[in-house]
C-alpha cells in the first residue's frame, strides 16, 4: 500500500492470471513504444480522401448532399 500511495504502479490478479495494471496518472507506459512515421513512403492518401465512394453512397442511399461555393 505504502508504494503504492508513493506512486509505484502494481497488477491486480485473479487466480494467477492479470487482469489490470494500476499506474499513476502521469507514468508513461512504455511498453508499446509509439512508431511514428511507420509507414512512410509506403501508403499515400489521394487528395480526394474525403469524397472516395461519393458517387457510390448517393447511387445506394439516394442522398445528394448540398453543393457550397466556395469563395475565390
Amino acid at each position: 500500500m505504502k508504494r503504492a500511495a508513493k506512486g509505484e504502479g502494481f497488477i491486480i490478479a485473479r487466480a494467477g492470471k492479470p487482469l489490470v495494471k494500476v499506474m499513476p496518472l502521469d507514468a508513461c507506459d512504455v511498453s508499446v513504444p509509439r512508431r511514428l512515421g511507420l509507414l512512410v513512403g509506403e501508403i499515400a492518401v489521394p487528395d480526394d480522401f474525403d469524397r472516395m465512394g461519393h458517387d457510390e453512397i448517393e447511387r445506394q442511399f439516394g442522398v445528394r448532399r448540398a453543393v457550397t461555393a466556395r469563395a475565390p
